[in-house]
């Protein structure tokens, strides 16, 4: 486990999974400035993708809970389709056990996916949402553009496949080159990486287990065969995000293209996008004192 200065960790058992959850500044009945902040990972990595960011905002006053999502980190990873919707039901029933009425939200990448679908489904639970690195869930509808911007999943079909994700996974250095190649794609090439060396080991050994690795290949294999057309047949055009919200991208993000967005202000009482022209994909390593900017903002706007 790689040490964070005041983070604290234990399992958490919900929907019978064991959950890591890392957490920090005030406990359970000690006084806190405002609301509990939840803090969500993405893909590839885990609680230590928040490491800049928990010291920070646990100054603030703020209990801050950064859970390692099932199939990730210290979690337990367990046969399962690994639909957002399941991961967004594990994130609730974690709430009900720590006994979290109201949180503000910052999440990344699939973090931020099942962030949106917290926000729609629960908006009495989530007081402000700082989504980063991910598409709204209302897209444009089909178009040669679209299509041609599909290259940018190339990496999602290869984890995806049967047999082949895992052994990928376990048996490569497949995580240091998404991330190295994710670094590279920023505005300055030549700029450190946000990684050393132990950082891409914490983030590629924990998907080496085998159970992990097939856990990851889940997580993509079932949106590419089931979500996705979902997605794209507007299965949440029906919902409205009601929750104070801010879309953070990165204009050299290499997954998410900034200009197709869809028809996010039809659907969105209350939401901002906003680009950082010195980031990619992975903010709050890239640029945390921006994500930390954005999020005291935000959370200090009144609901």
């Amino acid at each position: 486990m790689p040490h964070v200065e005041g983070v604290r960790h234990r399992d958490v058992t919900v929907r019978g999974v064991r959950l890591h959850v890392a957490e920090a500044g005030p406990q359970a009945g000690e006084a806190q400035t405002g609301p509990p902040i939840l803090l969500l990972h993405g893909w590839p990595q885990h609680w230590y993708c928040w490491r800049h960011l928990i010291g920070p905002l646990a100054q603030d006053g703020r209990r801050v809970v950064a859970p390692d999502l099932r199939g990730f980190g210290w979690s337990d990873a367990p046969a399962g389709p690994y639909d957002k919707q399941g991961l967004a039901d594990d994130v609730i029933a974690l709430l009900d056990a720590l006994e979290l009425d109201r949180v503000d939200l910052i999440a990344h990448d699939w973090g931020a996916w099942v962030g949106f679908l917290l926000a729609l489904d629960h908006p009495d639970r989530i007081a402000h949402y700082l989504a980063m690195a991910m598409v709204p869930l209302w897209p444009d509808p089909p178009s040669p553009r679209a299509a041609l911007g599909l290259w940018r999943l190339w990496y999602q079909v290869v984890l995806a496949t049967p047999g082949v994700g895992p052994a990928v996974l376990r048996r490569s250095d497949f995580v240091e080159n998404v991330l190295a190649k994710a670094a590279a794609s920023g505005p300055d090439a030549a700029a450190p990486s946000p990684w050393t060396p132990g950082d891409l080991a914490l983030f590629a050994d924990a998907l080496r287990q085998p159970d992990h690795a097939e856990a990851s290949s889940r997580v993509y294999r079932t949106f590419l065969t089931r979500e996705a057309r979902q997605f794209a047949a507007g299965a949440y055009r029906a919902k409205r995000l009601t929750v104070p919200t801010v879309l953070l991208l990165g204009a050299h993000d290499p997954v998410i293209d900034q200009h197709r967005l869809g028809p996010w202000r039809d659907f969105a009482d209350d939401m901002a996008v906003v680009v950082r022209e010195d980031a990619g994909h992975f903010l709050p390593e890239e640029v945390p004192d921006a994500v930390l900017e954005q999020a005291r903002g935000l959370f200090a706007h009144a609901s």
